[in-house]
């Protein structure tokens, strides 16, 4: 790596190369680095909790759509056996 003679490359190696030999600036490197892992760990954590509840609400959201749907069929079929009166069949129906 430092066989390059581009001069911006070298003083990059070289404040690498420095870096590296400071302790102090070593520990500062590695706490960043953690920190910047932990952070995209909780980032993909809290988005699959996200995606998680989204489903959950999805499928609460499908089943209730279900429920309406099978009780409009249910009260079709009992309007079409005339044996109940409107007020009846929503009290059966729930709408």
């Amino acid at each position: 790596m430092s066989t390059h003679t581009y001069p911006p490359v070298q003083r990059a190696i070289e404040k690498l190369r420095a870096l590296s030999a400071d302790e102090e600036a070593r520990y500062w490197a590695e706490a960043r680095e953690k920190a910047l892992h932990d952070e995209a760990a909780l980032l993909l954590e809290a988005r699959e909790e996200g995606r998680q509840e989204g489903r959950q609400e999805g499928e609460q959201v499908g089943l209730e759509k279900g429920r309406q749907e099978a009780a409009r069929e249910t009260a079709g079929h009992l309007i079409e056996l005339g044996l109940l009166n409107d007020v009846q069949i929503a009290q059966a129906t729930g709408l």
